[in-house]
């Protein structure tokens, strides 16, 4: 509602025309209908945090645990060698992953919590101030200085508190950042992630155990790379050639790795 006001506002700040502005109410139900599948900012927040974490955690547990299977099967022909790498470097990564997420998503929580609690003693002790601020804010957007007045009050007289964190901070205090569900969603997915390697390249016989996990890995990471684009509607190339290309020269130095230490020890 708060947004819908503001530019409802804005526009008849840049029309000047009362007809105009009619014209435009009476078409903005349409306008709402074909938009309607885009997100906005409710629930954005929460859906880029788990899209980032799952993503990140399952292109982290094919890459990762691929590494250590193709190097182990390269320094030994042995199955029982390659499957202990995989499980420890399954459940180790998924540990990390977990616990990185959460650190890292607690550490953005605290800083929003913490600037959200400045924006309500701000308020509070200072409501000339800051209604005169988000006007200035409104004005710096292309509004009139009338308009821009206008806006700041009525938005205040609405609710202050979310006007200016989603216009001072850009944070909407509804929808912080969740580091339980970035933890969860990360080891899930990284976990997930690793699964493939691991099979692949313990139920081929051991002649085409690498060539058979290369494989699979390269497909899931361009499928990897294809959902996540596809969730973060943007074009599937670019991230799809990164999880490729990175991919592939993680298991190459692994494979080298391990074909030198293995005829080196062997």
């Amino acid at each position: 509602m708060l947004v819908q006001v503001r530019q409802t506002l804005l526009a008849e700040a840049l029309t000047g025309d009362e007809d105009k502005r009619m014209t435009s109410e009476k078409t903005a139900a349409p306008d709402s209908e074909e938009h309607g599948h885009e997100p906005h900012a409710e629930g954005l927040n929460s859906r880029l945090n788990w899209l980032r974490a799952g993503v990140l955690g399952a292109n982290d547990g094919i890459v990762s645990t691929a590494g250590i299977v193709v190097g182990v099967a390269a320094a030994t022909a042995e199955r029982g060698p390659v499957f202990t790498a995989g499980i420890a470097g399954l459940a180790a990564g998924a540990v990390s992953m977990a616990l990185g997420e959460y650190v890292s998503v607690s550490t953005q929580r605290d800083t929003e919590s913490a600037m959200l609690a400045k924006e309500k003693w701000e308020l509070k002790h200072q409501p000339d101030a800051e209604l005169a601020e988000l006007a200035d804010i409104y004005e710096s957007k292309g509004m009139s200085s009338e308009t821009a007045e206008r806006a700041a009050t009525e938005m205040t007289e609405k609710d202050a508190f979310a006007a200016h964190a989603e216009a001072e901070l850009g944070i909407d205090p509804d929808d912080l950042s969740n580091p339980w569900q970035a933890a969860f969603s990360s080891a899930v997915s990284f976990t997930l992630g690793a699964l493939l390697p691991l099979i692949a390249i313990l139920v081929p016989p051991p002649s085409w155990r690498i060539p058979v996990a290369v494989i699979a890995v390269l497909v899931a990471l361009a499928l990897t790379g294809a959902l996540g684009a596809y969730l973060g509607k943007s074009s599937p190339w670019r991230p799809t050639a990164r999880m490729l290309i990175g991919g592939s020269i993680a298991m190459a130095v692994t494979y080298g790795i391990g074909s030198l230490v293995g005829t080196a020890v062997g």
